[in-house]
């Protein structure tokens, strides 16, 4: 059953933009500064049209209207060049945020336990780390500034117009009984809403991977037809929450455009009233009016931008909701012994379904054991469970007497460390690659060890061919590596990992049986003295080793070396006789 990863709490969003400001906040106040100006500077322009207009009217002279009209346009050019500067400062500023939150967050994704992340689904973690950073991207970089100058403009212009004319700022009262009981209904709604929108199109994404991924199985098992009914319910699921949320914007959005067209009205009402009465000049309404029309392309602007605003803030949710796992109660001490000990044993992926059944296993130091069985046994899961990726719902596995759910990853992949079917070569040079494991003893790994490695892994001869050895860049964009030699890239890695205890899932799959079997032969001498519990289809592996365990249904139903299994004629004689 595939879990989410949580979402962080609206608490833990203030929290991490009140901790953004902080570190940044020279950058934030040259910003916050900047509109400030602009804006301070452009409540000018009402005053001086005002008084432009009471000179007009008072019959000023020539050179005090053109001196009025001259400071006006002045006005106007260092408004839009505060604007430009602050917009641009807004810009910068969320570069630099959005680059220490995708630090973060690759940070936190790798720090996050693999059992975790397999659960969650490669979906869930790829949509947050591409369409959510994408959604913060647009929000910090334009809607953020952009609602921060509306709200400035807004504060300031609503200062200026009570200083003005008290009287007629009245008018702006008029939009409080609309604003209020609306805001509040939509503030109420929407982050639900957001949160339930981006959780379907983050199934969209990991259903569409998973299919891409799984193509050849999907079309092998002739599950095509159920893989693309389960995207088409994906893609209506998030068209829902899309309809869902525009639902809830189109009775929200008329209520705005009319708080900020009503006050207008009634400040020409208030403001002939007041004329007729003697209260306020033709001047004073005509910049009262310069405001509230000034007040409108802000609102204008926020509301535009609104929406991107509310979706980063749900995006920023599932971004900082991927937090590092909690080291609290680890065990940091390596485990004295090497003795593998599994005690009635019990796992399920969820709490309806149990895979495992009262598992019991002793596998003492030094042992080759191999797990055969047929597919969707358990095998896998018990391998799993044995490396520590997972925790067993009931009983205990123990290495050396400490339960390996409870070592510390650094310990733990320095005793068991699973090595499945599935490889990744990463982007960078050959070395790059295989330096991953840490040296126990600290430094860099020399020349002659990593070669030393490729030649355990039967892959020597192939890394001395390349253009620049181990400098040549493999990956995406640079030199291909075919399946079978990632899977040998693995395995050296494995060598320099060093640890005790080796799970093998299906480790050389990829290869053909002669490649596979000649770097078994080739790794035999490196595993000397090494448990390794290999799970495997190819019986020759069975063979070859200590024991051999046969599971069925998800219990082992025999155990033995292989020949006096053979002799029985139980589960694992028939299994050979099958293959044979």
């Amino acid at each position: 059953m595939t879990t989410r990863l949580p979402l962080a709490s609206k608490r833990e969003v203030r929290r991490w933009a009140k901790r953004v400001a902080v570190e940044h906040r020279r950058e934030f106040s040259v910003m916050l500064g900047l509109f400030c100006l602009a804006t301070v500077v452009g409540l000018a322009g009402p005053q001086l049209l005002g008084k432009l207009v009471d000179g007009v009217v008072e019959h000023g002279t020539t050179l005090q209207v053109d001196l009025l009209a001259v400071a006006f346009v002045v006005v106007l050019v260092l408004q839009a060049w505060a604007r430009k500067a602050a917009r641009l400062r807004g810009r910068m500023f969320g570069e630099r945020v959005l680059a220490q939150t995708r630090e973060r967050f690759v940070t936190n994704a790798l720090d996050l336990p693999l059992g975790t992340v397999e659960a969650a689904g490669t979906g869930d973690l790829l949509s947050r780390a591409t369409t959510d950073i994408n959604r913060l991207d647009v929000a910090v970089r334009f809607a953020a500034p952009e609602i921060l100058i509306a709200a400035v403009t807004l504060l300031f212009t609503t200062i200026a117009m009570i200083v003005t004319s008290p009287l007629l700022a009245l008018a702006l009262l008029v939009a409080v009984p609309i604003l209020v009981p609306v805001n509040i209904w939509y503030q109420r709604k929407i982050p639900s809403a957001f949160a339930w929108m981006l959780d379907r199109w983050g199934d969209l994404q990991s259903i569409t991977h998973e299919t891409v991924e799984g193509a050849r199985t999907s079309e092998a098992l002739s599950l095509t037809e159920r893989r693309v009914r389960a995207g088409h319910h994906a893609l209506d699921q998030a068209t829902l929450g899309e309809r869902r949320m525009r639902a809830l914007q189109m009775r929200w959005l008329p209520s705005l455009e009319i708080s900020y067209v009503l006050p207008i009205a009634a400040l020409l009402l208030l403001g002939l009233f007041a004329y007729s009465q003697g209260w306020a000049g033709l001047g004073t309404i005509t910049t009262m009016l310069a405001y509230a029309q000034a007040m409108t392309a802000p609102l204008s602007e926020a509301l535009f931008w609104l929406e991107d605003l509310q979706v980063a803030i749900a995006a920023t949710r599932r971004i900082i909701g991927v937090q590092p796992a909690e080291s609290a109660d680890k065990v940091t001490e390596v485990p004295r012994g090497r003795d593998i000990e599994v005690r009635d044993v019990r796992f399920g992926y969820t709490s309806d379904r149990e895979v495992l059944h009262g598992i019991s296993l002793s596998v003492p130091r030094g042992e080759r054991l191999a797990i055969v069985g047929p597919s969707g046994a358990g095998k896998s899961t018990l391998g799993r469970l044995l490396a520590g990726i997972s925790a067993p719902t009931a009983g205990s596995i123990r290495v050396g007497g400490t339960e390996v759910s409870t070592l510390a990853d650094d310990v733990l992949r320095g005793e068991v460390l699973l090595l499945t079917q599935e490889h990744h070569t990463f982007s960078g040079t050959l070395r790059e690659n295989l330096a991953l494991p840490a040296r126990r003893d600290g430094g860099d790994w020399t020349d002659e060890e990593l070669m030393a490695a490729l030649a355990s892994a039967g892959a020597a001869e192939w890394a001395a061919g390349l253009p620049d050895g181990l400098d040549t860049k493999l990956g995406s964009g640079a030199y291909a590596v075919p399946a079978g030699l990632a899977q040998q890239l693995a395995l050296a890695r494995v060598v320099l990992a060093d640890p005790h205890t080796l799970v093998l899932d299906e480790a050389t799959s990829l290869l053909d049986t002669g490649s596979a079997r000649e770097l078994e032969r080739s790794l035999n001498a490196v595993l000397e003295g090494r448990t390794v519990i290999a799970i495997a289809h190819r019986l020759h592996t069975a063979a070859a080793a200590d024991r051999v365990a046969v599971v069925e249904g998800g219990r082992i139903t025999e155990l033995g070396p292989h020949q006096d299994l053979i002799a029985a004629g139980g589960p694992y004689s028939r299994l050979v006789e099958a293959a044979s």
